[in-house]
């Protein structure tokens, strides 16, 4: 069992409560949350890996930060082809987005920023090959009833009824759910934060 242990200099700059638990499975708690307000529209012709990259160093800058502190910001986005699909607008958003995945290839990508003692953003991103089953109108009907996709890049959540949908995955499951734990446990050892150990 993993013994979670305070670390105090670490902010998390996210108000997502799956980044939170994510964390907590490698045995770290932020000292504090504090969630950035930053606009996270795409650029013109900007390609799903460097607008990752750039809204979570975004996030991480947008945090004051005190002398000490180190913090950690991620941001995941769902990409067919060059095409970024952010949060759904509205159900129509989420139905055209199921639309496009169904039966596909897509790709998951999810960002972390961690800024440390001297200031400057270091950064990694996870690149998860997702394909879903061919979804039929029903289950289309069905999974924007249940609500899980709105506020979800690309209109699902792969931690739950749409896990069901999933023929093949490769690459960080946890980067999928929003915060690639490989990647940020590395980034924030090198800042000095350090996971959990096992123990009784």
């Amino acid at each position: 069992m993993l013994n979670s242990r305070v670390s105090p200099a670490l902010v998390l700059a996210s108000s997502s409560p799956r980044r939170l638990s994510l964390l907590a499975q490698i045995g770290i708690v932020p000292a504090r949350i504090a969630a950035p307000d930053i606009d996270e529209d795409a650029r013109p012709a900007e390609l799903p890996r460097d607008y990752v990259l750039r809204i979570a160093t975004e996030k991480a800058q947008a945090v004051p930060r005190a002398a000490g502190e180190v913090v950690l910001a991620g941001d995941t986005t769902v990409a067919v082809g060059r095409r970024i699909l952010a949060k759904p607008a509205d159900e129509a958003d989420l139905r055209r987005m199921l639309g496009l995945l169904s039966g596909r290839r897509h790709h998951c990508y999810s960002a972390v920023c961690v800024i440390g003692d001297d200031g400057r953003p270091r950064s990694r991103v996870s690149d998860t090959i997702v394909t879903f089953k061919r979804l039929s109108a029903a289950e289309i009907d069905v999974y924007v009833a249940c609500g899980e996709g709105m506020g979800k890049a690309g209109g699902y959540a792969i931690q739950g009824l749409a896990e069901g949908f999933v023929r093949f995955l490769s690459g960080s499951y946890s980067g999928v759910v929003g915060l690639p734990l490989f990647e940020t446990r590395a980034l924030l050892e090198s800042a000095g934060v350090r996971a959990g150990t096992c123990g009784g």
